[in-house]
């Protein structure tokens, strides 16, 4: 497989530049090689890994961006990379790929960490029933992707047919739009056998994470950038104690919070992601929350745009499982490795 990481900065650069656009539509994200980064190249996409996922993830939370990448191609496309290959799941992919429809993966974004059960069940006459809330980018998509249990009670990814219901939900953050999925007897176009659940859980909270790196590294460069030019008493308010020492503060955070995220983009255990989803979100909301202080009043109006940030942190921060509950499977690993 090819390395590359050495391309990464300029990933990163050209992602920048895109998302500064002021509107950055489906079918942009489709011919900018967004959609398919980790789809192989047989398959359309540029055979690349989540290492180059993470990175557009990260830029998209340093933009607030508004986009359907996380439902439709960080989890709709994972779900189908986590199948085993066959003619239907090959010529579904290449369609998202090449920009001609849209998937997202109808899990639950209120789902507790860990090994989480299916929200979706295939009756003995092939229809699928269940309900998932807070799904990413579902109201928008084409196909829907259902994990289920089958009547033998084996792990499934089922390509819901006609007959499922999509009801976008109202959040703060205005720049993700989550639905409630509802199967109630609908048919199952396809059905593939899926073995890990759990890895999906866990890309799910990674890029999360990522895109909360992104938001935290972002509203430090903001206050930063505005401390060095807001005059107070004939000087810099970066000059002053408290400011300083509170932008090194928000540094260290996002110091570690990138070294725990990286960790777990190369090594995607459930001890590394727990980690990552738990610093990275909830560094995100308290930096987020300490730049619109140190912005002074003009943090926080609406022109400032700060609020933006702070609402994608506070949801970033619930998405896929909170700090606590990924805090509290970190506990509960390292107590049993006491005993």
């Amino acid at each position: 497989m090819t390395d590359f990481a050495e391309i990464h900065d300029e990933l990163r650069s050209v992602a920048a530049g895109l998302l500064a656009k002021a509107a950055v539509d489906w079918s942009l994200l489709v011919h900018a090689g967004w959609v398919g980064l980790d789809v192989p190249e047989a398959l359309g996409g540029a055979g690349a890994t989540f290492a180059e996922v993470a990175v557009i993830c990260e830029e998209l939370g340093r933009a607030a961006a508004t986009t359907g990448y996380l439902g439709g191609a960080v989890l709709g496309i994972g779900a189908l990379l986590a199948v085993g290959p066959s003619a239907s799941r090959d010529r579904l992919l290449t369609e998202v790929v090449e920009g001609h429809t849209r998937v997202a993966l109808a899990v639950p974004g209120d789902m507790s960490p860990g090994e989480p059960e299916p929200p979706f069940g295939v009756a003995a006459d092939g229809r699928v029933y269940g309900r998932a809330a807070f799904v990413p980018d579902a109201a928008d998509a084409h196909r829907l992707l259902l994990p289920a249990r089958d009547a033998a009670g084996a792990t499934v990814l089922v390509e819901a047919g006609s007959g499922v219901a999509v009801s976008e939900q109202s959040v703060l953050d205005e720049t993700r739009r989550l639905a409630i999925v509802v199967a109630d007897g609908c048919e199952a176009h396809d059905i593939w056998r899926l073995d890990d659940m759990g890895a999906l859980a866990r890309r799910a909270a990674l890029a999360v994470a990522c895109d909360s790196l992104g938001v935290a590294q972002a509203m430090l460069d903001a206050t930063v950038s505005y401390a060095g030019m807001r005059q107070q008493f004939g000087r810099p308010i970066g000059s002053f104690q408290a400011v300083k020492h509170a932008c090194a503060d928000m540094l260290v955070r996002v110091t570690v919070a990138r070294q725990l995220v990286t960790g777990a983009v190369n090594d995607p255990s459930d001890e590394t992601v727990a980690k990552a989803k738990s610093s990275a979100t909830e560094a995100a909301v308290d930096i987020a929350g300490k730049a619109m202080q140190l912005h002074g009043g003009i943090g926080y109006t609406w022109e400032s745009g700060i609020h933006t940030y702070l609402k994608r942190a506070a949801l970033n921060r619930s998405l896929f499982g909170s700090p606590r509950e990924y805090r509290s499977v970190l506990a509960a690993r390292y107590r049993s490795v006491r005993v």
